[in-house]
């Protein structure tokens, strides 16, 4: 997002670490619902075209972490920075979230 259009919303410079992170969420959750898709799936040219899927479920997914953990926004091996991060963008959401209640009134 445009840094000058988040500084006027005051939004700062987390929307990109919320988005990443729902991107992540998001991601892991497609991953999740190929594999079950595959296991639910009777012909193989069907299983053949959603393991391609899942495989680039796979990728995008690590592709959005390694970009996370370049920019210092997800910490899997470290608890308690994750646990600080996540409180940190849940925070951000929400006031994005009332912000948005605020403008639509």
């Amino acid at each position: 997002m445009n840094q000058f259009i988040q500084n006027i919303m005051g939004m700062g410079g987390m929307t990109d670490q919320v988005i990443a992170t729902d991107f992540l969420i998001s991601a892991k959750a497609g991953v999740r619902n190929y594999a079950v898709a595959i296991t639910e799936t009777a012909t193989p040219e069907l299983k053949a075209a959603l393991r391609t899927q899942l495989n680039d479920a796979i990728a995008t997914h690590e592709k959005i972490t390694n970009f996370m953990l370049a920019k210092g926004y997800y910490h899997p091996h470290d608890l308690s920075e994750q646990l600080q991060a996540d409180l940190t963008v849940s925070n951000t959401a929400l006031k994005l979230a009332q912000k948005k209640e605020n403008t639509s009134d």
